[in-house]
């Protein structure tokens, strides 16, 4: 997708400073919303909505089950390798693998789904599926619940908070549209660089000694340039390109700004989240979801194993369970857990047989015929157990869950109704999740933790 396509609310991080430019396009484009938008925002006979936001913590790549929430210790070495032993948590009866001992004493806050399955291993194929509820193929490619989201609660259904509806942290996913049939305005903002730093803002806008004179400098300098604006003053886009131009420097040096800049926060808090990317980033969604952003996506790659899996999961398990872990109990802290939905998922799991054989060298593959995610806050119970995986976790034996399930249960909570219409550019009548797409073993929605 070029530049030239995105309006201002679903900038990617470089586009800042280009956007006096692309301003007025985007605007434009923005003001040519059809009138079947503003229907559709208010469904009729949606569900009473329990949850304001989502915080999706998304595992590109595919995590482990085997290794995180449904642990095997009695599979053998084949299937469990060094991580032989399981951490009893705060629920009697449930236990999670030996390396989440923090979110093991959150057990309470979260319901685990250990029978998710699709049955695909292709990563483009499972992250459309997982995160849409759709199987590919056919003339529509359709948008991520994130997107829909942002369809139903952003702009067009009244938003008005410092930053877009719809944020990344901090890359995009990548290997399919999130946005869909939609189009690029329910595309999601994607910050860039690192929360981690020591001054983060946006990636390349305001960190190192790239000060606020500084930027302010730069732009007087763009002004003085701009022989367009002052040769044509009072063309009709001028005033779109202020006020684009307004909110990009906002995003720069305003509240809205303010709102991703982590130095204003307790050292402590942010040591409580570890001092690492996916950590801080974490910390940044509940400041996002407190600040009413409705959908959060923290975008935590490097889990695709394939060689030496081990090794990698001794540092980034701990990770992981830090930063979750400190996430669910912040939101508590703050009130905001039973109002916010996290939801943590790869787009498959991982092979529980260990690739010992060269050139794999302990390694784990993709695998969609079982896996697992786990559901909190925003109307979720804790402290339950969905489904279950055989005694290695390579097929689901009790209570097969399907993503369209799970969107489909997260969709209920928000207050969209899941077989309500799906808005899109031509007027089609299409629902948001489609019996269509339900396999035939497939339960529904998940009634026992809602």
């Amino acid at each position: 997708m070029g530049d030239e396509e995105r309006p201002f609310d679903l900038m990617s991080r470089r586009d800042a400073l280009k956007v006096m430019l692309l301003g007025a396009t985007g605007l434009t484009f923005a003001g040519r919303i059809p009138a079947f938008a503003q229907a559709a925002a208010a469904q009729v006979g949606a569900p009473q909505a329990r949850a304001k936001a989502v915080i999706q913590i998304w595992l590109w790549g595919g995590p482990p089950h085997t290794d995180t929430f449904d642990p095997k210790p009695n599979a053998g070495y084949d299937y469990c390798g060094p991580l032989n032993s399981v951490t009893q948590t705060n629920v009697p009866g449930i236990e999670l693998g030996q390396m989440l001992p923090q979110l093991a004493q959150q057990a309470d806050k979260y319901s685990i789904i250990r029978s998710m399955t699709h049955g695909i291993n292709g990563h483009e194929t499972a992250a459309y599926i997982t995160q849409t509820g759709r199987r590919p193929g056919g003339r529509l490619v359709y948008p991520a619940l994130g997107a829909l989201a942002s369809k139903f609660f952003g702009y067009d259904g009244g938003y008005r908070g410092l930053v877009p509806p719809y944020i990344v942290l901090t890359q995009p996913q990548g290997r399919f549209d999130e946005a869909g049939f939609l189009g690029p305005r329910y595309k999601p903002f994607a910050t860039g660089g690192d929360p981690n730093a020591s001054r983060f803002v946006v990636e390349g806008v305001v960190a190192g000694n790239i000060t606020d004179e500084r930027q302010a400098a730069r732009r007087e300098l763009l002004h003085s340039l701009d022989a367009l604006k002052q040769d044509l003053p009072d063309h009709p886009q001028a005033a779109k390109l202020d006020t684009t131009e307004a909110k990009a420097y906002d995003m720069i040096l305003g509240d809205a700004g303010k709102l991703f800049d982590l130095s204003t926060e307790d050292t402590e808090v942010r040591q409580a989240y570890g001092r690492n990317t996916f950590g801080q980033s974490c910390l940044m969604a509940r400041r996002l979801v407190e600040a009413g952003v409705p959908w959060v996506t923290i975008n935590y790659g490097g889990w695709d194993t394939h060689k030496q899996h081990f090794e990698t999961m001794r540092w980034k398990l701990p990770q992981m369970d830090t930063a979750m872990a400190m996430l669910l109990q912040d939101l508590s802290d703050h009130g905001l857990l039973d109002s916010t939905i996290v939801w943590w998922s790869g787009e498959f799991g991982r092979t529980p047989r260990v690739a010992w054989e060269a050139p794999w060298n302990g390694g784990r593959h993709h695998f969609g015929q079982c896996f697992s995610a786990v559901l909190a806050g925003g109307g979720f119970k804790g402290g339950q157990v969905v489904g279950a995986s055989d005694a290695t976790g390579e097929h689901v034996a009790e209570r097969p869950v399907y993503p369209i399930d799970v969107l489909g249960s997260i969709c209920e909570l928000l207050g969209i109704d899941p077989e309500g219409p799906m808005p899109n550019p031509r007027g089609q009548d299409l629902r948001v999740m489609s019996t269509d797409d339900q396999p035939a073993d497939s339960v529904g929605r998940l009634r026992e933790i809602m």
